[in-house]
């Protein structure tokens, strides 16, 4: 694992976008691991802006996204395939039938989780995963408890996740209790992975996540096990971090990462 902190909101969604479009690049057909949420919305814009200004080509690659709220259809606001649609494939020149999450209308969740996964694995797997983190250190809606091995999935959500996503719906009340999800599993299956996570607000649990114990309890403490995770902060989401001194000398002398200094 290793951790990049940069100096503001902006510049840590600017680095994540420009990481993205370098690897899209150079692999036109690679297969995206997507995230949802405010903190993404700022990453998704940034590279819309790069498709339009910079010709950022999307047209061959294919993506999957991390989950979905169980009972809610492609065409509901609230949906994840809505939000994708929203914020980033309507304006871009990706192929939407290459664009993947599960069926929140699915009738059986448990071969629908099979079927995301056989899908995941027909495709060669991901290339890239962007995640965001949970208060709870959850990554996708691998809640506490989850199984470190777990693959996708229906999952009961906690009051926790009720109480922060809940507000983004009309009626509160409307929050789906369960949702799909990529299982722990199946985000350690992607080659890379990018943890984004921002504002002081995750400082406490960011450290959990990348400097405590590996535990169920956090699922995104999974990650300190995979070969090739990245994790990008804000300087408020890093400020309780005990390495950032030693973050901050491989990002200023590592040859990997002298052109995105001006970022």
């Amino acid at each position: 694992m290793e951790v990049i902190i940069r100096p503001t909101t902006e510049s840590a969604v600017k680095f994540t976008a420009r990481l993205i479009a370098d690897q899209l690049r150079a692999n036109p057909k690679m297969v995206l691991g997507l995230a949802t949420g405010r903190t993404m919305e700022a990453v998704y814009a940034e590279l819309a802006r790069m498709h339009r200004e910079e010709g950022l080509d999307f047209s061959q690659a294919q993506s999957f996204n991390l989950d979905e709220y169980i009972g809610l259809s492609g065409d509901n606001k609230n949906s994840y395939r809505y939000y994708m649609n929203y914020h980033l494939f309507n304006h871009v020149n990706i192929d939407k039938s290459k664009t993947n999450l599960p069926n929140g209308m699915a009738e059986d969740p448990i071969a629908e989780g099979e079927r995301y996964e056989a899908a995941i694995k027909a495709a060669g797997g991901v290339d890239m995963q962007l995640l965001g983190i949970g208060r709870d250190g959850h990554i996708g809606f691998n809640e506490p408890l989850s199984s470190l091995n777990s693959r996708t999935r229906a999952k009961a959500l906690t009051p926790e996740t009720y109480e922060q996503n809940a507000p983004l719906f009309d009626k509160p009340e409307d929050m789906p209790m369960r949702a799909f999800t990529m299982g722990v599993g199946t985000i350690m299956d992607a080659k890379s992975v990018i943890l984004l996570v921002t504002g002081a607000e995750k400082a406490q649990i960011l450290k959990k996540a990348v400097e405590g114990p590996v535990t169920s309890m956090i699922s995104a403490t999974a990650l300190q096990y995979h070969n090739k995770a990245l994790v990008i902060c804000d300087e408020e989401a890093g400020a309780l971090l005990e390495g950032k001194k030693y973050y901050n000398w491989i990002f200023e002398k590592e040859p990997q990462w002298q052109k995105y200094h001006n970022i």
